[in-house]
């Protein structure tokens, strides 16, 4: 058998959770770590790589050569480089991890690190062109905004400075693109980025799991997903997002209820894990006891929490940090990741105490 050589695209701050998550799950060897990429290798055929929940894609390695030039004349050896693809090889390997045979066009989406004097699109299309030509099918430019017919296969081509990558998309859409999503709100937390939270979080069989700011329910959902035997329960004060959150956790064991997150109606000392992406006036306004003071939040954590019960949150900057350590939480790992142009920090903070059994 072929060795298939893959990439899993992910958030910048994630390629060493996404790599932890290849080796747990026994997918391959990995093989580099890269920006927003880690590469590994693998005899196995079956679509076991789609099951990766902390990446936002998985890739076949195309091809692979040095980044180009800055300049609009450099692009031609892009069309070098889609020329030395192996396409039946790339087809065959598509087929064994997963995904569709059938394939009616070509669409590249490309990304580059630097300064250029050509845009996405020229490289796009100088890549595309040539797909199409060898594949026989046709090449939809994303120049004018509008989104692929289905079944045209997504090529993926970054230009990092040092090595320009040309990668084939497994399947039709990317893994980010979760089936329960049915309905989003704003500030909804990005799929993979709450899968690697609840990795993070160590969530065993038997305990209470607390969202108190659930939105549209993707952490508790993820967490779900990663272990079924616990018991997941999300409040929210805005009626959107427990209408979006119980749509979206439908017939999952989840329960989704109205509830100030600064005076939360659970006992003292019962959650065993909370997982929770605080609204600090970003994208979503806080409300409730929230709206005055964030003091509320971090007191509410503290009273429900069980004495070495753990927390697992995203913070926005390194006072809120400092909120959760004045609080006596013990910050035992910081992230810092880059999202939709912020760069919050992923925390995983331990209660005082001694740890309840596990």
């Amino acid at each position: 058998m072929t060795a298939a050589r893959l990439v899993a695209r992910c958030v910048h701050g994630l390629e060493p959770t996404v790599a932890a998550e290849i080796l747990q799950l026994g997918l391959g060897t990995v093989t580099r770590l890269g920006h927003r990429e880690v590469h590994f290798r693998t005899f196995r055929s079956g679509p076991r790589a789609l099951g990766l929940s902390t990446a936002d894609d998985v890739f076949l390695l195309a091809a692979q050569r040095p980044d180009i030039g800055t300049t609009k004349r450099d692009l031609t050896e892009l069309a070098l480089l889609a020329d030395t693809a192996d396409i039946g090889t790339l087809m065959r390997l598509r087929q064994e991890q997963g995904g569709s045979g059938a394939v009616t066009g070509v669409e590249v989406s490309a990304s580059f690190l630097g300064r250029r004097t050509f845009n996405r699109y020229d490289a796009e299309d100088a890549v595309g062109q040539v797909l199409a030509r060898r594949l026989g099918i046709g090449y939809h430019s994303r120049r004018a905004g509008a989104g692929p017919p289905p079944a045209h296969s997504g090529w993926r081509l970054t230009l990092d400075g040092t090595r320009a990558t040309l990668m084939l998309r497994i399947t039709d859409r990317p893994l980010h693109r979760r089936a329960y999503k049915r309905h989003s709100i704003p500030g909804t937390l990005h799929p993979p980025l709450a899968a690697a939270m609840a990795r993070m979080a160590d969530i065993h069989p038997g305990h209470t799991v607390l969202d108190p700011c659930c939105g549209a329910g993707t952490l508790l959902i993820e967490a779900g997903l990663h272990q079924s035997h616990a018991r997941f329960h999300g409040f929210d004060l805005a009626s959107e997002s427990l209408r979006a959150a119980k749509e979206n956790a439908a017939g999952l064991p989840i329960s989704i209820d109205r509830a100030d997150a600064g005076h939360l109606p659970l006992p003292g000392g019962g959650v065993d894990r909370v997982l929770c992406n605080p609204p600090w006036n970003g994208q979503v306004t806080a409300r409730g006891r929230l709206s005055g003071s964030s003091s509320h939040w971090w007191a509410e954590l503290r009273r429900v929490l069980a004495p070495g019960g753990m927390a697992v949150v995203l913070l926005p900057d390194a006072g809120d940090i400092a909120a959760g350590i004045r609080r006596r939480f013990v910050p035992l790992r910081v992230q810092r990741v880059r999202i939709s142009g912020a760069q919050p920090f992923l925390v995983q903070f331990a209660a005082p105490g001694e740890q309840r059994g596990v």
